[in-house]
């Protein structure tokens, strides 16, 4: 089930938090470049084609993944730095069309986003753990801290990891009715 992040972020919130569970947050996110990586090899000549109209193609879901490594690496920074920052939000639907990730280039996507998420692991062990519980004002969430970005990002790389896995499998059972 999918929630409105700014209609229902506490619900939102917990949906991603299920999907990491009880894992380790900095390994779910060390193994979600292998996964791009898998994607974007076993999609082959499907990578950009979406499920139905208005959906997602994995090259989509891809660049949506990127866009949040983006965005919170910059959320971790301000969080870790300043004294309770305002962080923004961002419409991910406007960000993926609006910056046209069906025509990304997948080697660029996945440099982008291997550089952050390096970046982001070694900011996140290199912290005094007294720095994980610093927190700015998210303006459609409340509160978040730098421990609770880091959890809700691993979830958020599950999720849309599993919903390119499902525009993949959907495509590819289209490709091979029409064969």
């Amino acid at each position: 089930m999918t929630f409105d992040p700014v209609a229902e972020p506490d619900a939102y919130r917990r949906s991603l938090l299920a999907e990491l569970g009880d894992d380790d947050p900095a390994v779910a996110q060390a193994s979600t470049p292998a996964a791009i990586r898998a994607l974007i090899a076993e999609s082959g000549d499907l990578l950009r084609v979406a499920p139905e109209p208005g959906e997602w193609s994995v090259i989509e879901c891809i660049g949506h993944i990127v866009d949040g490594e983006i965005v919170t690496a910059a959320r971790y920074r301000w969080v870790v730095a300043e004294d309770t920052p305002d962080l923004i939000g961002y419409d991910q639907a406007l960000w993926v069309s609006g910056l046209h990730h069906v025509d990304a280039d997948p080697a660029v996507l996945i440099a982008v986003f291997e550089g952050l998420r390096a970046s982001n692991l070694d900011l996140w062990d290199r912290l005094p753990v007294t720095d994980r519980l610093r927190f700015g004002i998210h303006r459609e969430r409340g509160p978040e801290s730098f421990d609770l970005l880091f959890r809700l990002l691993a979830g958020h790389d599950r999720v849309h990891l599993g919903q390119a896995r499902r525009a993949l499998a959907a495509v590819s059972a289209a490709a091979a009715g029409t064969r």
